[in-house]
């Protein structure tokens, strides 16, 4: 097992890149200025990073999978996450970093809206790739923030840079919804799998086994990060993941209803809840009726 190297504070990720600390909160630098990272390590980080990379920047992992990330991506990183690093014998670090901590943004919008930027939790393979014209605009966003830090600390200087960040993030969020509506065919099967996979998992004795599923479940049988697969499923459809889900249940539990030599009981166990009343709530939330009223409707 690769060691594990522990980032609780910015400078200690700038120590390791032989970068000058010039904020103790925030740190925005170009790679090629700095030295490689350390081959074969895990970092865990205590603080946010953000990296752009440039030319080929070896591979990294985290999460799940590996990704040789090529010009113009970018990968996010937040706090308690863990990155390997397995770089080839020739490299040479390119590409562009901001880092920040939790408590650079503490008080402000930012802090209040980082946790919907789920892109912080995707996985390596669901990486941003920009294009020229997007690269050009982040690449001016690091260049604001950097001219920020090279002046001095101010009543201003907070409020300034967080909204900086935020609007790099923003556009982000911009970039990254391009990015699904570009990759239509990739999307489009991975939604005819997901379908599948609901239909599967009712149609076998999963439900009655192991109980309602997770959208959890079902990304990790695409191979996808949970957040990365429900903001997919979200932007495809206009339906959450777990709305795709519900609307199976009620669907197969109208279905099963009119059996009238099964109980609700044993309808609502087959089903995967672990209580009737569970189920009662959720069937009238959703069609006004509880199931016996509906099977006494039809």
């Amino acid at each position: 097992m690769d060691p594990i190297i522990k980032l609780e504070k910015v400078a200690q990720y700038n120590q390791l890149k032989d970068i000058e600390t010039q904020h103790p909160l925030i740190s925005v630098f170009d790679n090629s200025n700095s030295k490689a990272l350390p081959n074969h390590t895990r970092i865990h980080f205590s603080f946010y990073a953000i990296f752009l990379k440039a030319g080929n920047c070896g591979e990294l992992k985290y999460g799940r999978n590996n990704y040789d990330y090529d010009d113009g991506t970018m990968v996010f990183v937040a706090p308690g996450q863990v990155l390997e690093v397995n770089n080839t014998d020739n490299y040479k670090s390119t590409g562009l970093t901001l880092l920040f901590h939790p408590d650079l943004i503490r008080g402000t919008s930012l802090a209040k809206n980082i946790s919907q930027y789920s892109f912080f939790s995707y996985d390596s393979h669901e990486a941003l790739h920009l294009s020229l014209k997007e690269q050009q605009i982040i690449k001016d966003l690091f260049s604001k923030l950097e001219y920020e830090l090279s002046q001095s600390i101010d009543k201003h200087s907070k409020n300034i840079i967080s909204n900086n960040i935020e609007l790099l993030l923003n556009y982000c969020v911009r970039f990254y919804d391009r990015q699904f509506i570009t990759r239509e065919n990739i999307n489009t099967d991975i939604l005819s799998k997901f379908e599948n996979l609901l239909n599967a998992y009712f149609q076998s004795e999963n439900a009655q086994d192991s109980g309602l599923p997770s959208v959890g479940y079902f990304a990790d049988r695409l191979h996808l990060s949970a957040n990365y697969f429900g903001d997919l499923i979200k932007k495809e459809t206009g339906k959450s993941a777990q709305e795709h889900i519900q609307l199976k249940l009620i669907t197969l539990a109208k279905e099963r209803i009119f059996d009238t030599d099964k109980s609700i009981s044993q309808i609502a166990f087959e089903l995967g809840f672990k209580y009737p009343q569970h189920f009662n709530r959720m069937f009238k939330k959703n069609t006004g009726y509880t199931p016996i009223e509906y099977r006494s409707l039809n």
